[in-house]
């Protein structure tokens, strides 16, 4: 069984946000793969399913950013999982627009979330870092990541949400740099 976990601030007013990907990216795998109904559950909403035949939990902390770590940690102990068991969806400004990239361990390079979880779990979780582009100003960073995705952004944001769904079974499988490589070429399409 694997916990996978999308980074996101819970409430409508903030579902479109840059900082939200980690949670777009769980509901499109939820969709595609056709999880369970969310469920409330360890300060969040899980959703249960197969990818390929790996048994997975997607998890939304209910908690805010900047507790996310208490919400992961929570499932991760009610399964008796490890933090290698564990992957996390989240929004990187260090990555150019909709591109993916995926590692285990590291920094936080400042995102609360991250910050949180590794705090709750240590580092060695997997990280699938959701390209969203940097402002170009430290001081306007706030601002850009707590805004909404531009009109111009949506059908690239659409089409990685189905790229990420689509090539998921290589991530379930361990098989990082296959799911990395194959998302990237159906961005290409």
């Amino acid at each position: 069984m694997q916990l996978w976990v999308g980074l996101g601030n819970p409430g409508p007013q903030y579902a479109m946000h840059r900082h939200n990907v980690g949670f777009m990216a769980l509901d499109a795998l939820a969709e595609v793969h056709g999880f369970s109904a969310p469920k409330k559950q360890f300060q969040g909403w899980t959703q249960e399913g197969r990818i390929g035949t790996d048994k997975i939990v997607l998890l939304k902390p209910g908690t805010f950013m900047n507790e996310s770590g208490r919400a992961v940690r929570a499932a991760m102990d009610f399964y008796k999982l490890s933090p290698e068991d564990v992957t996390v969806f989240h929004d990187e400004l260090d990555l150019l627009p909709m591109k993916v990239k995926v590692k285990r361990g590291g920094g936080t390079a400042g995102h609360n979330g991250l910050r949180s979880t590794d705090a709750h779990l240590g580092p060695e979780f997997r990280r699938v870092r959701l390209g969203i582009g940097h402002p170009g100003h430290k001081d306007r960073v706030t601002g850009y990541v707590l805004g909404n995705y531009a009109k111009a952004e949506i059908e690239p944001l659409s089409d990685m949400l189905g790229a990420i769904a689509a090539e998921a079974s290589w991530l379930a499988a361990g098989d990082d740099v296959r799911f990395m490589n194959e998302v990237a070429r159906r961005m290409q399409d």
